[in-house]
C-alpha cells in the first residue's frame, strides 16, 4: 500500500500567481516581474506546477519550451524543457516536494510539449539544489561565468528526456 504524501502537486491556477510570486521573492535572489510568471502560466500551463500542504501553496516549478541546439548530446537541434525556477518554502523542505515538482514538470514537458531534453541553471554555491538535480539525472554541461546579477557563476545542467525514475 502506497504511503500518502503530506503534500499535493497540481497545475497552477490564476489565483495562485500572487502566492507563487511571494514564494519566489521570499526564497530566491532571482525575482521576476509579475508579467513573466503570467506569460509562463499562459504559455506552458501544464509545466507550471504548485505544491500544496494543507491547502496552502508552499512551492512551485515554472518551465518553458525552447527550440535550440541540444546541450546534453550536442547532436542537432531539438525541443528543450527549460526549468526556469523552482522554490519551496523552508518550513516544508526535505519532504520530497522539490523532487515531486521536478519529476511532474519533466513528465509534462515530455508528454505534453514533446521535449527532447531538459536543462536548467543553478548557482554554483547551491549544493542542495545541485544534489537534487544530480539525483534526477542532470549533469553539468558548463559553467556560466557571472550569470547572476550579483556576479555568481551558474552551472548549466542538462539531461535527456524522458525522465525515467531510477529503479
Amino acid at each position: 500500500m502506497a504511503v500518502k504524501k503530506p503534500f499535493k502537486v497540481r497545475e497552477i491556477r490564476p489565483e495562485d500567481l500572487d502566492k507563487v510570486i511571494e514564494i519566489n521573492r521570499r526564497n530566491l535572489p532571482e525575482n521576476y516581474p509579475t508579467y513573466f510568471f503570467r506569460l509562463h502560466y499562459e504559455s506552458f500551463p501544464k509545466a507550471f506546477l504548485v505544491a500544496e500542504v494543507r491547502g496552502e501553496v508552499v512551492g512551485y516549478v515554472m518551465c518553458r519550451v525552447e527550440r535550440s541546439r541540444k546541450l546534453y548530446t550536442k547532436e542537432g537541434e531539438g525541443l528543450q524543457g527549460h526549468i526556469i525556477s523552482l522554490a519551496v518554502n523552508p518550513e516544508v523542505r526535505r519532504m520530497g516536494i522539490g523532487t515531486e515538482l521536478m519529476v511532474r514538470a519533466m513528465r509534462a514537458l515530455y508528454e505534453v510539449y514533446g521535449v527532447d531534453e531538459y536543462y536548467l541553471e543553478v548557482r554554483v554555491s547551491n549544493a542542495p539544489a545541485i544534489n537534487l538535480y544530480k539525483k534526477l539525472g542532470f549533469k553539468p554541461v558548463t559553467v556560466l561565468k557571472h550569470y547572476y546579477l550579483d556576479g555568481e557563476d551558474a552551472y548549466l545542467m542538462a539531461r535527456p528526456a524522458p525522465y525515467e525514475k531510477p529503479s
